[in-house]
């Protein structure tokens, strides 16, 4: 039985390298739905987790490392998996620019002859998710749940002064979601493991 526990732990850690692997691909290559296999696999350790296979890993080294490699792809196939979920919740409608923004007209209170047609607006959500889905999975390891609600806090007042259109609003929302969720369920099987 004890070769067969040594077995399954190697099999999850090679399958958890390969997503991290997948993950990094998919984030570097802009095909998106190359993350989706990141999504089951980490079904598949939470399941895992529920039914006690975390509680009789070989160490607790395996459970730490474990955990690194869950933070490293909460935060790698985030990226794609949430521009996955923004396409297929907006159908490709968005527009987005050269800093991975939208572009949206000028403000209703401004001329439009002295803004130029279009502007971007939420630019560098790429980095402020890796930040936030760092920050939300840390915290869940070391059991500050409340932590997450100084993540929301902040990224909502930083983002407040560009949610003036509905487009903004919706793409903020959905991708914050999408965000948290993934960080959320990729700290689940460590914290079972607990």
């Amino acid at each position: 039985m004890e070769v067969l526990n040594y077995v399954l732990w190697i099999t999850v850690t090679l399958l958890l390298i390969a997503a991290i692997v997948l993950a990094v691909f998919a984030s570097r290559s802009g095909k998106d739905w190359l993350a989706v296999p990141c999504v089951g696999f980490v079904a598949v350790w939470i399941l895992w987790a529920l039914v006690d296979g975390m509680r009789t890993a070989p160490s607790f080294g395996f459970i730490v490392s474990s955990a690194i490699g869950l933070l490293a792809l909460a935060v790698i196939a985030g990226s794609p998996i949430v521009s996955l979920v923004l396409r297929l919740a907006t159908r490709g409608s968005e527009h987005l620019g050269d800093h991975g923004g939208i572009l949206v007209g000028p403000k209703d209170d401004e001329d439009e002859d002295d803004q130029p047609r279009e502007r971007e607006i939420l630019r560098g959500g790429m980095t402020i998710g890796f930040l936030e889905r760092f920050a939300i999975v840390g915290s869940a390891f070391a059991g500050q749940f409340a932590a997450v609600a100084v993540v929301v806090a902040i990224k909502g007042l930083g983002r407040f002064s560009e949610l003036e259109n509905a487009e903004a609003r919706e793409r903020f929302i959905i991708g914050t979601l999408a965000s948290f969720i993934w960080a959320g369920v990729c700290a689940v099987p460590i914290v079972l493991a607990f």
